[in-house]
């Protein structure tokens, strides 16, 4: 025997010299599985990575070495004297079995060294390093020293009770058996086994040095890592928190028992939990890129609804959900917390349409496959070019405004599903309206504005050809380009003016979608302009014009088929934090009132951004309806960038300058899952690192070719005169109007005579105001060759009028019908270009078109 193997013989040697004991305790280890079950989970969701049995054990072990340090003193004898050893730090040496090429097996205890001080997570780094230096020979002398208590698991390769031997120099070692059911039962089938609550069991020993540890104290430590292992003293709970698992662990309840009866009961209890999923899941979705926290919720702990972990395992009906008939608890529970609690978090359940509902349902919980892998490098690419450009802007021009997009990146993938969707869709068009924060970058990576004129802009130099004035900013102007998606297809999209007044361009951005569609005119049932509109968080839930904007968003005179509102959450206005700024848990909650499903997702979840960016499209095109992305992120920099946030709000920016960008942390994750290989991610930074260059490249180019003064062109003459009156014939028509009334409209007694005399008072030179305005509605949709809109609420008013007893019904050009059911007249019965004369919440809106398209009010219209 030489080296290790030679070493192993004389330590056991030595080992026959030390008198010791073992004490044994059972533990069932049902809480052990599925605490590992739902850590695990996260983990492949997340960063990546295992836990195994031993990593919980192990850190088991050195909590309750923590608790009763004397399991962790040894003895030792100095100077020919018995000496007591107190070690200062819990060195735990991990018996770690390697297999050589030949087949043989060798034994190496290597420690993780001051194990006392490391949380969970550190403990893992460092398990798996020694493991994985152990199994590459890459372990140092150091790794074999100062051992002061060792743990082995022969229970891995099945053995069922191990009392393994103590080196000298330390107090304990802990042999961990198989885990198994009890004897007895396994013979038992699983359904019986799920039904009576039979958990396996694991075997402990703790073989101590009996020279310094009694058997009382070695029992007590058995104990105590038993509770442990049982959920006691929070010891999950810290290992979530660890892992920054958003939600609690699973607990330790004994069984309920059941009768036949108490059986439908629980059943009934499932459906409430689904429910209960529905309507609260989302506040226990993992939204918050910043702040780490235990989400929980009442109506969503199991053991609210009757139901405990010995449910776990036991079916239940589910009438359908998730395409089941029958599903194990276990199974429910990772359906639910899949669709409605990771990082994406949806409320749709105060919608009442029940076909809404079930659309959603059926899209949300079912399984999500990974993306491609080229839509995973598409994604990687968009924020590489969100952060490049932030990055060159920040060193290029330092201080100056921008209202840069930085904490939010992943509104650039965000918005590239959005639009490929569209594109794939073959719509005409999509027109964005924004805000200045981030509006440089989505200029820059969406809208297609070249660099270079970014730059001059910059620079302070202006298109001069351009339509905008000396006075406008970089960071309000709009421009127009062309989208190529995934796959290769392509789409108009623009980006309107904005100034720094946030929500203002709300209605504008509607109002531009709407005449887009007019103008297409593809018969009022196709939306193929889509608007989308991105807010920020503090805007949406403090200025009127949101609600005003979403109140028009299903009027037929207004509609524009849905539109996708972004709220790109930084989660401060300004310097306010979000309870100072409004009284609703959500900045997002003012858009209930128009029952639009509204999804909140985590901006360092770059994946759930866009999978939830393609769930809003296809259901704007399923439903013709607004739809809210709740994108919660955070603001890197101030409110501008010559601002210090951390006067202002020091504590979120202690957190924020911890901060890894959305563009490393999603690299990390593919890594870490095995998406993308290493070569593959340094490919990707060098693709980061060469879209710097491009912009550097740019701008070089655009310096050193000043703009050169461009003279404006001359304008043309405007006519002196303009012709404004309408021919005799024109007058006699409208007048007829009032009086040629169909035999399907029966007007009302009391508006026939003024009606008439509206008609004569053309023949006797006596026209009164409320003619005058019939006579110019009525020429007007005689000549003009598009729509024309009247403001007004009373929706047959041709001009706005005061509600009330007192309104004037001489201003009447619409008159309602007298009967039921009766459809209103008679400026419609010109038969001149009248194609629809709409009133609405807001204004009454007139339609013209050609003579020949002309039919009845109230045919279809959008």
């Amino acid at each position: 025997l030489r080296g290790p193997s030679a070493a192993v013989a004389k330590n056991m040697n030595a080992s026959l010299e030390l008198p010791t004991a073992t004490s044994v305790r059972a533990v069932p280890v049902k809480l052990l599985f599925d605490n590992r079950i739902v850590i695990n989970n996260h983990l492949k969701r997340a960063r990546g990575g295992k836990i195994s049995f031993t990593h919980l054990i192990g850190y088991a072990m050195v909590q309750a070495l923590k608790a009763m340090p004397s399991m962790n003193y040894s003895f030792a004898e100095k100077d020919g004297k018995p000496t007591l050893v107190k070690p200062e730090h819990v060195n735990l040496g991990l018996a770690i079995d390697l297999v050589k090429p030949n087949g043989d097996r060798q034994l190496v205890v290597a420690a993780i060294k001051k194990a006392e001080t490391l949380n969970f997570f550190e403990f893992w780094q460092a398990y798996e390093d020694i493991v994985r230096r152990a199994r590459i020979g890459k372990l140092g002398m150091d790794d074999f020293t100062g051992v002061t208590a060792s743990l082995t698991n022969p229970g891995g390769i099945g053995t069922v009770h191990s009392v393994p031997r103590l080196m000298p120099g330390q107090g304990l070692i802990m042999g961990v058996g198989a885990m198994d059911y009890p004897a007895e039962f396994q013979g038992t089938s699983q359904d019986t086994l799920n039904k009576l609550g039979i958990s396996k069991v694991m075997t402990l020993t703790s073989t101590y040095d009996h020279r310094v540890i009694q058997g009382a104290a070695s029992g007590e430590f058995l104990r105590v890592l038993s509770q442990l292992l049982l959920g006691e003293n929070e010891f999950y709970d810290e290992i979530f928190k660890a892992l920054r698992i958003p939600y609690e662990p699973v607990r330790w309840l004994k069984d309920i028992d059941a009768s036949h009866d108490d059986d439908v009961t629980k059943a009934a209890r499932v459906f409430e939990l689904i429910h209960s999923y529905r309507v609260r899941g989302h506040v226990m979705a993992d939204t918050d890129p910043l702040e780490y926290h235990q989400r929980k919720h009442p109506d969503l702990d199991i053991t609210e609804h009757g139901l405990t972990l010995w449910d776990l395992e036991r079916e239940f009906a589910v009438g359908g959900f998730a395409g089941k008939t029958m599903m194990k608890l276990r199974d429910i529970l990772g359906v639910l917390r899949e669709s409605y609690c990771r990082t994406t978090g949806i409320e749709f359940m105060h919608i009442q349409d029940p076909k809404q509902r079930k659309w959603l349902q059926d899209r949300v919980e079912r399984p999500r496959p990974k993306p491609e892998r080229e839509e995973q490098l598409r994604i990687l690419r968009r924020l590489n070019a969100a952060e490049a450009f932030e990055t060159f802007l920040q060193t290029k021009y330092v201080g100056q405004k921008r209202f840069s997009l930085e904490g939010g990146e992943s509104v650039i993938p965000l918005l590239d599903a959005v639009l490929d969707s569209a594109a794939e869709a073959r719509l005409d068009e999509v027109v964005i309206g924004m805000a200045h924060r981030g509006r440089l970058n989505v200029l820059a990576n969406i809208v297609g504005k070249s660099y270079a004129q970014i730059f001059r802009e910059f620079e302070g130099n202006l298109d001069p050809r351009s339509m905008h004035g000396s006075g406008d900013v970089k960071y309000h102007l709009g421009a127009e380009g062309t989208f190529t998606g995934l796959d290769g297809e392509q789409i108009k999209v623009s980006l309107a003016a904005n100034p720094s007044h946030l929500e203002a361009v709300d209605p504008v951005l509607e109002g531009i979608a709407r005449a887009k569609q007019d103008i297409i005119n593809k018969g009022g049932t196709d939306f193929t302009v889509l608007p989308v509109a991105l807010h920020g968080d503090a805007a949406f839930a403090g200025q009127g014009v949101v609600a005003e904007t979403l109140n028009m968003s299903q009027l037929r005179g207004y509609r524009t088929g849905g539109t996708v509102h972004v709220v790109i959450n930084n989660q401060v206005g300004f310097t306010a934090a979000p309870e100072s700024s409004r009284s609703s848990m959500y900045a997002t909650d003012v858009a209930r009132m128009i029952e639009a499903p509204i999804i909140h997702v985590n901006g360092d979840d770059p994946e759930a951004v866009v999978r939830v960016a393609r769930l809003a499209f296809e259901f704007r095109q399923a439903f013709n309806k607004d739809v809210v992305i709740d994108l919660i992120c955070y603001r890197r920099r101030g409110h501008n960038e010559g601002d210090n946030p951390e006067f202002t709000n020091p504590q979120m920016y202690t957190l924020i300058d911890k901060k890894r960008s959305v563009r490393k942390l999603y690299t990390e994750s593919l890594i870490g899952r095995g998406d993308i290989t290493l070569e593959e991610a340094e490919q990707a930074l060098q693709d980061f690192q060469g879209q710097l260059e491009k912009v550097f490249a740019e701008v070089r180019e655009a310096t050193s070719q000043p703009a050169s003064p461009h003279v404006p062109e001359p304008q043309a003459a405007f006519p002196v005169a303009v012709e404004t009156a309408v021919s005799a014939e024109v007058v006699k028509r409208i007048a007829e109007s009032q009086v040629n009334i169909p035999d399907s409209i029966t007007v009302h007694p009391r508006l026939l005579p003024q009606m008439q005399r509206r008609a004569a008072s053309v023949e006797n030179g006596t026209i009164d105001w409320g003619m005058g305005e019939t006579l110019a509605i009525g020429s007007l949709l005689m000549e003009a060759p598009g729509p024309a809109r009247r403001p007004g609420q009373p929706p047959r008013h041709v001009r706005p009028a005061p509600r009330g007893p007192g309104r004037p019904g001489h201003r009447r050009g619409l008159h309602p019908a007298a009967v039921p059911g009766g459809r209103p007249g008679p400026v419609q019965r010109l038969r001149l270009a009248a194609q629809r004369v709409r009133g609405d919440g807001l204004r009454v809106r007139l339609l013209a078109g050609p003579p020949g398209v002309a039919g009845h009010l109230g045919g279809p219209v959008r």
